[in-house]
């Protein structure tokens, strides 16, 4: 997520502030389980689509990912 704002009537209070109400709601809704709803994996070595997230969960916890295998996400 990108945001861009661009305010000379804002000063740098305003800005935290504005700031720390963003990060909150991404502490919120930016959870594994939400991840894992809007991500599915292709593993083309063995050409499946993996959709659980108990599986999603342990492909991204792996240090590297194997060759052929992308994490994509459903938009």
């Amino acid at each position: 997520m990108l945001v861009l704002m661009k305010d000379e009537g804002l000063d740098k209070d305003a800005m935290e502030n504005e700031l720390a109400q963003l990060n909150e709601l991404l502490v919120y809704f930016e959870t594994m389980d939400n991840f894992c709803a809007a991500h599915e994996v292709f593993d083309l070595n063995k050409y499946k689509i993996i959709r659980k997230a108990e599986k999603i969960q342990q492909i991204i916890n792996l240090p590297e990912l194997r060759s052929f295998v992308f994490i994509c996400n459903k938009n």
